[in-house]
């Protein structure tokens, strides 16, 4: 096909030059869900979408065009990996900074058409506007090796609470770069993580491979506030072991550095998109298969009642209250 020669038509091209091509591999069960988990479910489709806004979730003069367009996808990939999906296609919306440089234009179409490509996404169309910020938007599809969804609502009293990786990355990152980006390179890795997060991208249908059957959802908003989301939606109260907690050993390093507590950054930092589930599986069954991946840890455990708590050092508990970021 010929496009017109507009500016906007070969912009669109640019981004369809490394599309994986369409496959016939409908889902091979049927299931719905509506709202109100990381995807929803349609005909046996996984289904979810998220926005990125320039200077809200990415900011150019902090990473390049690659590294923003890849901690999109990576948001959204995220949550079809957390109900043990694997993304299969995509709708991506662009809306292009009406000052961003040809450069830059060029540079965000080829890392699109690379992100999704390398990933396997078969990209089926969109849309393309431009604006006073940059935007990205994605609606993503995804589908399950098998008959088993990872939902927020499985988590039952007696489950163990995981993670997998490591905690306060992204949110340490970002603190560095708003408070001390003069000692950034010092902690590179932290603020990598921040611009680009790198997560295990099948963890989700690894666990359901390895048998579990509990409740799931990714990091995105901190641990604190996802923990409340799991109990909330299954109709149980969860205990968090603070000593348990993983945190990442550069977040430790950083925080001794600058002598803070690393603890808010393990709570509720967001834009982590590590997997927070429950199972009634021992830790070690995921040894194998996961330790090149950072691991899977043991943090708590599912009780019958309400609320989030977390276990204290000395013995004591408090009330882990949600302290997501709210864009409202």
């Amino acid at each position: 096909m010929n496009f017109p020669d507009l500016g906007e038509f070969r912009f669109v091209n640019k981004i369809l030059e490394g599309v994986a091509p369409l496959k016939n591999e409908p889902p091979v069960y049927r299931s719905w869900l509506s709202a109100g988990d990381d995807c929803a479910i349609f005909d046996g489709w996984l289904a979810t979408k998220d926005l990125s806004v320039e200077n809200t979730h990415f900011r150019l003069d902090w990473s390049s065009p690659e590294q923003a367009v890849e901690k999109h996808i990576v948001s959204n990939v995220s949550d079809i990996s957390s109900m043990g999906g694997r993304p299969k296609i995509a709708l991506f919306g662009l809306c292009v900074n009406k000052n961003w440089s040809e450069e830059t234009r060029n540079r965000i179409a080829k890392a699109v058409s690379q992100g999704f490509g390398r990933r396997g996404v078969t990209l089926i169309g969109g849309d393309t506007v431009s604006g006073d910020v940059g935007m990205f938007s994605t609606t993503l599809l995804g589908t399950t090796d098998g008959e088993t969804t990872l939902r927020r609502s499985g988590a039952k009293p007696g489950d163990s609470v995981f993670v997998s990786g490591t905690l306060g990355k992204s949110d340490a990152g970002l603190w560095l770069l708003m408070n001390h980006p003069e000692e950034a390179k010092r902690f590179q890795r932290l603020v990598d993580y921040h611009l680009a997060p790198k997560i295990c991208e099948d963890m989700g249908a690894r666990l359901v491979k390895l048998g579990v059957r509990g409740a799931c959802m990714d990091i995105s908003d901190g641990l604190s506030s996802e923990a409340n989301h799991l109990a909330l939606s299954s109709g149980v109260s969860i205990e968090i072991d603070e000593e348990k907690l993983p945190i990442d050993e550069d977040v430790l390093e950083m925080c001794g550095y600058f002598g803070i507590s690393p603890l808010k950054f393990a709570l509720n930092g967001g834009e982590e998109y590590e997997l927070l589930f429950t199972s009634n599986l021992t830790k070690s069954i995921f040894s194998s298969e996961t330790s090149s991946k950072g691991g899977m840890h043991e943090i708590g455990l599912v009780c019958s009642g309400r609320g989030v708590f977390l276990k204290k050092p000395d013995g004591g508990r408090i009330t882990l209250n949600a302290q997501a970021w709210s864009h409202l």
